[in-house]
């Protein structure tokens, strides 16, 4: 078994392609569903910026054709045409990757805060649909924590901007009233993170305008704005300034013939779109119509060129952190080839202590309480001490890759395999009895346990 990606992004993809890949969260759900009869576990994470599927398979090379078709058929297209746009990786590679997803490292503005939200919604998404299992799912929280690490630790995500505040400070770089009047069309997360950037600056007006009227009432209470009912779009344009468009409609929701129709009445004030939708609110053509400016969402990285010296200065300590984070996984991943043999021997050595125990105890005769309690205390501690250099070595080996060998030997050596209720090999009052031994032998004369 594999963890593969195949993927595309914001580097390998344009914006037309990234937003007829991007998928709705009833999108997400479906591909889910049709993703469970090609892998043994998986999980889809899409963004504006990135479509991509994670999964644990058998056989790499032709599960990453299979997975290459699956990505085309999504959105109806041929497996030709989309592999120019895909990246694949393995192994490593792959675990890597998510992890530097979710720190911020591989989004199109360094550090921005909302992937570390999106992979935990993706995570969310795939355990909800049952295809997430013990491998992915503890992949995905240690991804988690090291994003939440690197943005505590580090300064990734300070000086920075997110796409919402890039986009915010490109259109006040476009405006030039004394007091602009911006136009914040969505109530979502993204229009909320936009408008709050602007909300703490002096002499903006900013007005909420979404298609529920309630949510949008709730962000113009939220930023003291005003609020604007859907059909009063034209009348938002012809007093904004900027509009700064981020609705989540999966279709443009801003046409030339509207924009043509409040510019007749704006007395040759320009206006500035800054669309921040994937995909786009805004129609290409309204570029056209003279005193307006477009920009989406390929134009911001201009925005934040004055702050990637801060954040990259902050890449050195965010990769030795995911470093950190990768070891402790591939250590995990890589013991439990060696877990259940060291499970195997350790009730071996408990059952071979138990039984010498009991013959003491036994020619011993008529004994109290404390004397018992002391031979059970030593066998325990013998079974620890004896066992605790071969468990650290056998996990060891594991972490270097000849974990299946090593416990194969083991196994073999002593008898873990064995069909009988000789030691090695458990009944479930035998069981019931070790955990009894266990509790006994842990116990010390206060009534407490040993750490």
């Amino acid at each position: 078994m594999t963890i593969v990606l195949v993927g595309l992004n914001h580097r390998t993809a344009s914006v037309e392609l990234r937003e007829k890949m991007a998928l709705t969260p009833y999108g997400v759900g479906v591909a889910l569903d049709q993703l469970r009869d090609h892998v043994q576990e998986g999980m889809i994470l899409s963004t504006c910026n990135r479509l991509e599927i994670y999964a644990l398979v058998e056989g790499v090379d032709a599960a990453l054709s299979e997975l290459d078709a699956f990505m085309a058929d999504l959105h109806d297209m041929s497996k030709d045409q989309m592999q120019p746009h895909l990246y694949h990786k393995r192994g490593q590679d792959a675990i890597r990757h998510l992890m530097r997803v979710a720190a911020g490292l591989d989004s199109m503005i360094l550090g921005e805060p909302q992937i570390l939200g999106q992979v935990t919604q993706a995570f969310g998404e795939a355990q909800a649909s049952s295809l997430t299992g013990p491998i992915l799912s503890n992949l995905a929280a240690r991804a988690i924590h090291a994003g939440k690490r690197a943005r505590a630790e580090t300064e990734i995500s300070r000086y920075t901007t997110s796409v919402s505040h890039a986009g915010a400070i490109l259109a006040l770089d476009h405006v030039h009233a004394e007091s602009p009047n911006i136009l914040i069309m969505g109530a979502g997360e993204m229009a909320r993170l936009a408008a709050k950037s602007l909300a703490h600056r002096d002499g903006i007006n900013l007005a909420c305008l979404n298609r529920t009227l309630s949510r949008a009432q709730s962000l113009a209470q939220e930023l003291d704005a005003i609020t604007m009912d859907w059909h009063q779009l034209e009348e938002g344009l012809v007093w904004a300034d900027a509009v700064i468009c981020a609705t989540g409609a999966p279709h443009t929701v801003i046409h030339a013939d509207i924009v043509q129709r409040s510019q007749a009445q704006r007395a040759d004030r320009p206006l500035a779109f800054v669309d921040i939708a994937v995909p786009r609110d805004v129609e290409v053509a309204v570029e056209d119509i003279p005193g307006v400016l477009r920009f989406d969402i390929d134009d911001l990285n201009s925005i934040v060129d004055s702050n990637t010296a801060h954040r990259e200065s902050a890449i050195p300590q965010v990769e030795a952190i995911l470093e950190e984070e990768n070891s402790i996984y591939y250590e995990w991943y890589h013991s439990r080839a060696v877990t259940p043999v060291i499970k195997d021997l350790r009730r071996w050595a408990v059952d071979v202590a138990q039984m010498e125990v009991d013959q003491a105890l036994n020619k011993l005769g008529d004994v109290d309480d404390h004397t018992t309690e002391v031979v059970n205390r030593l066998a325990h501690r013998l079974v620890n001490k004896l066992l605790h250099k071969p468990t650290v070595r056998l996990r060891g080996q594991a972490a270097e890759s000849n974990g299946h060998c090593y416990a194969q030997a083991v196994s073999d050596l002593f008898g873990l395999d064995a069909s009988s209720t000789q030691p090695g090999v458990q009944t479930d009052q035998h069981d019931h009895h070790v955990r009894e031994w266990v509790q006994a032998s842990a116990q010390n004369g206060n009534g407490h346990y040993e750490e």
